[in-house]
């Protein structure tokens, strides 16, 4: 029984692994059989480790589980502060809620078919774009013909405190008193990519707790805000009319990624600008490299203020689902995200297991200071740095 004497995460870890290659077989796969009892006894051991906690942690991951799946809001947000916690052990905790969620899921999935219930949406675009009110109609739009839409909205982290600046729920007031709606607002922390990095994970208990509509907003437009297009399933960027020369203005990289570009605030003076925006970048994106064989971006106009273009728009985003599912590109999409996710955490971790090493944290503060006089390369610093982390390291 040695594999008991392994770390707690790592087995967890190791687990979820496991299970994840042996779900994606096929059914008709020659291993299936042995990859069968291989499941079993992988599950056997998920339980064992269960047991394992204490009476008290049981208990909160049972009345968490319990709520989340029931639908419930509180412990939908409960949960989800667990897997933003930096805490060791709960985030080890975190994991264990995270993989019965998984089971549950799945278990949902076969019953529909092997497809997903959820339909997940990034939204992005510049400061001023109205991200917010466009959400908060979409949103009202939704949970009016009995869909379940949960926001995760990613705001800019204070230098100072580390919070949210923005605040999208006092900015969403409508959606966010609304029961069918789920509004989170989380500080990105400093993470590249304006999404912080326990998100994914927050769309799973999104999805666990029966939101079918999962929205995903983000900050800005560079190169480095769409980490958030591996993590849904269709990416949308929302532009303002008027602001300038919006074809340079914002990032080639961006707009090839954009399933959809809605040109929003378009009423009153704003119409004939927002008919020109849509004009050129329909025209742009003629020429850029098509993601899917199943979908060609589309640009449309909206105006938040009037509801107008709100219902095309979900009927875009409809099409394009539908299409996707059609012929499996979907599925595959988020197959490929959580390889993406998961070697993104690893370069995280080894980042902070890294910087926190005795022997780096030693010669740290002298190379710095050598590389700030100009005596030294940050390239010489930096392999000093690694040779010092990997002779210790053996």
């Amino acid at each position: 029984m040695r594999h008991l004497r392994l770390p707690f995460f790592r087995r967890i870890t190791a687990i979820s692994l496991l299970h994840s290659r042996l779900t994606s077989c096929s059914l008709c796969h020659p291993q299936t059989v042995s990859n069968y009892k291989q499941w079993r006894s992988t599950s056997t051991t998920l339980n064992r480790h269960i047991q394992e906690l204490s009476q008290t942690e049981q208990r909160l991951l049972n009345k968490l589980y319990t709520g989340l799946i029931g639908g419930q809001r509180a412990s939908l947000a409960e949960s989800i502060t667990l897997v933003e916690t930096t805490h060791p052990r709960k985030k080890e905790l975190a994991q264990v809620l995270l993989q019965k969620v998984l089971a549950y899921k799945r278990e949902q999935e076969t019953q529909n078919g092997g497809q997903p219930l959820s339909f997940r949406v990034g939204l992005s675009g510049p400061p001023g774009a109205g991200k917010s009110s466009f959400i908060e109609v979409m949103g009202k739009m939704l949970t009016g013909r009995g869909h379940k839409v949960s926001v995760l909205a990613v705001d800019p982290s204070s230098c100072t405190t580390g919070g949210s600046l923005m605040g999208d729920k006092t900015r969403m007031t409508e959606l966010s008193r609304d029961m069918n709606a789920f509004i989170r607002p989380s500080p990105t922390s400093g993470t590249l990519g304006g999404v912080t990095r326990t998100t994914n994970e927050a769309v799973v208990l999104c999805e666990g707790a029966g939101y079918d509509v999962v929205l995903v907003e983000t900050v800005g437009v560079g190169q480095s805000e769409f980490a958030v297009a591996d993590m849904v399933d269709m990416f949308v960027l929302l532009i303002p009319p008027a602001g300038g020369d919006e074809l340079q203005g914002i990032k080639r990289g961006i707009i090839e990624r954009a399933d959809l570009v809605v040109v929003t605030k378009s009423d009153g003076d704003l119409v004939v600008p927002a008919r020109r925006i849509q004009a050129e970048y329909t025209s742009a994106m003629k020429l850029l490299r098509r993601q899917s064989k199943s979908w060609n971006p589309k640009v449309v106009r909206v105006s938040s203020n009037s509801a107008e273009g709100i219902p095309e728009v979900w009927a875009k985003m409809q099409s394009y689902q539908h299409a996707m599912l059609v012929n499996g590109e979907l599925q595959g999409r988020r197959q490929a995200q959580q390889k993406v996710w998961m070697w993104t955490l690893i370069q995280e971790n080894v980042l902070a297991h890294f910087r926190h090493h005795p022997a780096v944290r030693e010669a740290l503060p002298h190379l710095e200071e050598r590389v700030t006089r100009g005596d030294i390369s940050p390239g010489l610093a930096s392999d000093l740095l690694l040779k010092a982390f990997l002779s210790s390291s053996l």
